[in-house]
């Protein structure tokens, strides 16, 4: 069975199981509410894939799993927040337009991301896997506490969003037979859901195409495939790690910037990574196409957990996609598009 045809099959698998829970769950939701749901959860799972693009891409490259990316996306919310000069209080030393702030926070992501990998990571070269993984907590729990020094445990409501949340657009159903499908007579579009999904969109594809047709990118593609080998045709390996580092700071910032379009700017912003693990394994590990349709799996599968009739079911929607992560992986323990290895021991 060869490679396409082994993914028709898995996503054949995948989709006959989903009918099966929808059919065995039917009696529990609340079906009025279904489509909008589902529209909503793929607008919310571009955000979780540009996300998991960042983790992915520093473990292609170094095969470090990043704990740390969800506190990158809250510092660069807050960055972005700052240059801006959103505070209010007329002391603020920056006051720039948003698309001005997002290329300050930009550039002070990628030199947050050289300096992690520079003073951190690359004196730790040759240690057990387990001390780096362990080190890259420790960076979440330092850049936690130094957001919550600088800038306070208050959420910042006032972020310089392009679009008001109460900004939408409805999109009317036509009646079947006179009869609007599942009694819904329109869809609701977020004006500010909807930019967000866009540019996450947009983004996940600039970066797959500069990791598939640059230079750089596929010295970057051959890093992750082997270093040792990659070395000996002249490839600086540490710099690939470092710019790896800086390149999962630029898409945690923009990710932070989506959010915080949504939500506003606060320490809860980094708990999105929560959501984007699961997106991740789902995919697979080691693939950037499995991390975007990950976070779309995810997306959907809470909105639709949103939409039961029973309040226990709906409060325990940010389970659920560690639930899913569970059954994909008993059939397939490398996610829907990882690659399988076989390792001699």
């Amino acid at each position: 069975m060869d490679k396409m045809t082994r993914r028709v099959v898995t996503a054949t698998v995948t989709l006959v199981v989903a009918m099966l829970v929808v059919w065995a769950i039917r009696p529990y939701m609340n079906w009025i509410l279904v489509p909008q749901q589902i529209i909503t959860g793929i607008l919310n799972g571009g955000t979780i894939a540009l996300i998991a693009l960042g983790i992915v891409l520093i473990y292609k490259a170094s095969e470090v799993f990043n704990f740390s990316q969800g506190q990158m996306v809250m510092v660069g919310a807050y960055l972005v927040w700052w240059f801006a000069g959103a505070s209010g209080d007329g002391k603020a030393p920056f006051d720039l337009p948003l698309w001005a702030a997002a290329l300050a926070a930009v550039v002070v992501a990628v030199l947050i991301g050289f300096f992690i990998e520079r003073v951190t990571l690359r004196p730790m070269t040759g240690q057990p896997l387990l001390a780096i993984i362990l080190m890259t907590l420790g960076l979440a729990e330092i850049m936690q506490g130094l957001t919550t020094v600088l800038f306070g445990v208050t959420p910042k409501g006032n972020f310089p969003a392009p679009f008001s949340p109460s900004d939408v657009t409805n999109i009317p159903i036509p009646p079947l037979n006179d009869v609007s499908i599942v009694f819904l007579d329109r869809l609701q579009l977020g004006h500010a859901r909807l930019a967000t999904f866009v540019v996450a969109i947009v983004a996940a594809t600039l970066f797959m195409i500069f990791f598939n047709y640059t230079k750089t990118g596929l010295a970057m593609r051959a890093t992750s495939e082997n270093h040792e080998l990659a070395q000996s045709v002249g490839i600086k390996v540490s710099r690939v790690f470092a710019l790896s580092w800086a390149i999962a700071g630029v898409i945690a910032t923009l990710g932070g910037v989506l959010l915080a379009t949504l939500t506003g700017v606060s320490l809860s912003l980094s708990t999105v990574a929560l959501a984007a693990f699961p997106a991740i394994l789902l995919g697979g590990l080691e693939s950037f196409g499995g991390a975007i349709i990950g976070g779309l799996l995810v997306g959907v599968t809470v909105s639709l957990v949103q939409a039961s009739n029973i309040v226990e079911i709906r409060n325990s929607a940010e389970i659920t996609p560690y639930i899913l992560l569970l059954v994909v992986l008993v059939v397939r323990p490398e996610g829907l598009f990882g690659q399988k290895r076989i390792e001699r021991i």
